[in-house]
């Protein structure tokens, strides 16, 4: 298959560009580059740079492509940032996205694969999640999936394209080439790994007295290549719809930083702080849908695997990129 990968650089697309390409597909990679890394895109790939929100240079880019499929991952993902600068958000999010929704009716191009979020449910009143639960987003980043989710609900209905919404929990780990570098990085595990490198100086617990066995907040991860495996399986279903991609198992903050300790070998200050507003106890996955539909067979499903991958790209990567 020719598919198309927007926002191929960043971390979840430079993962999923490797997996596809693994798996016998060609692939390009449309990236501005504004957070993504060029030496994260993998050399076997076509690479184009350029912006969503040049709809000229992006018609060119899917007029040369030609591809059969789309996955769209160029967005910007940074929540508390999202709420000092909403139109960024909404702009970039939703209407670029728009831009690329019109460029594939105009091609013909097949589907597309949308990078969504877990972040569209807000504070859920039902645990594990169900694509069912309602969704009432509490912050400008949800709300900006939501409404592109949306958006292609009405590309599907009027003009025939298929989609996915593939709604992650928290992405994490890494392949054996590519891994998780952002700056700044706002990511759990990754900040605890530069505690444990001796880059920061401590990692912050925000609230111990949540309801759960330790008092820290649990979440739900989710290895970065079961991720790019459920892409490829949407891509290869003619079902339109909405998936929560997560492994169904949660793991609370405390947990996760004695999962690091004993991966890395090395200790830690951790800071034991207030709780931050709209964090809630518990977000832990139901995606028995991905399951049943898409075919999907997560392959790393404990912590602590995960946990290794991404120390091993660590370890092999001290710099990261080095690009930035």
């Amino acid at each position: 298959m020719r598919i198309f990968v927007a926002g191929g650089a960043g971390y979840i697309g430079s993962c999923t560009t490797e997996y596809l390409l693994n798996h016998g597909h060609e692939v390009t990679v449309y990236d501005a580059l504004l957070n993504g890394h060029r030496t994260a895109v993998d050399p076997r790939a076509h690479f184009i740079q350029g912006n969503l929100a040049d709809a000229t240079t992006l018609d060119d880019a899917i007029a040369t492509a030609k591809p059969e499929g789309i996955i769209h991952f160029a967005a910007f993902i940074e929540v508390g940032e999202s709420m000092k600068l909403p139109g960024k958000y909404f702009a970039n999010n939703v209407g670029n996205g728009i831009n690329l929704a019109e460029a594939a009716v105009k091609h013909g191009v097949r589907k597309i694969v949308f990078s969504s979020t877990a972040a569209v449910y807000g504070m859920p009143k039902n645990i594990p999640i169900t694509e069912a639960e309602v969704k009432q987003p509490i912050n400008a980043y949800g709300e900006s999936k939501l409404m592109f989710e949306k958006i292609l609900g009405w590309f599907h209905a009027l003009k025939g394209l298929q989609y996915t919404a593939l709604r992650y929990f928290n992405a994490a780990g890494a392949t054996e080439k590519y891994g998780e570098d952002h700056s700044p990085e706002t990511h759990l595990i990754p900040l605890i790994m530069q505690a444990a490198e001796g880059k920061r100086e401590k990692i912050s617990v925000f609230g111990t007295d949540y309801d759960t066995p330790d008092g820290t907040c649990i979440r739900d991860y989710i290895h970065v290549l079961d991720l790019a495996q459920a892409h490829l399986l949407a891509l290869e279903n003619h079902d339109s719809g909405a998936f929560n991609l997560g492994s169904g198992q949660g793991h609370s903050v405390k947990a996760v930083i004695d999962t690091v300790r004993a991966v890395t070998g090395k200790d830690f200050k951790v800071e034991y702080a207030e709780r931050r507003p709209g964090d809630p106890a518990r977000l832990i996955s139901d995606s028995s849908a991905a399951r049943a539909t898409l075919g999907w067979k997560p392959q790393f499903e404990d912590i602590e695997s995960i946990v290794a991958s991404a120390w091993k790209w660590r370890c092999a990567h001290p710099k990261g990129y080095g690009d930035k």
